[in-house]
C-alpha cells in the first residue's frame, strides 16, 4: 500500500523553486513556489530565525 501525506508522495521527489534570501541576499533555493508578499530565508538563516527548543 503507498503513503500519502498531505496529497503528497513522501518519496517523490520536492520540486524547488529559485529565491533570494531576504536577509543575506544570497541565491537560495525552496520547496515552495515564493510569491513575493512574505520573505523567503536560505536555509541558514532561517535557522537563526527559529526559535530554540529544549
Amino acid at each position: 500500500m503507498e503513503r500519502r501525506f498531505g496529497g503528497f508522495r513522501r518519496d517523490a521527489p520536492r520540486e524547488m523553486h529559485k529565491a533570494v534570501c531576504a536577509e543575506c541576499k544570497k541565491e537560495c533555493e525552496v520547496p515552495f513556489k515564493p510569491e513575493g508578499d512574505k520573505p523567503v530565508y536560505c536555509k541558514e538563516c532561517f535557522a537563526k530565525r527559529k526559535p530554540r527548543r529544549f
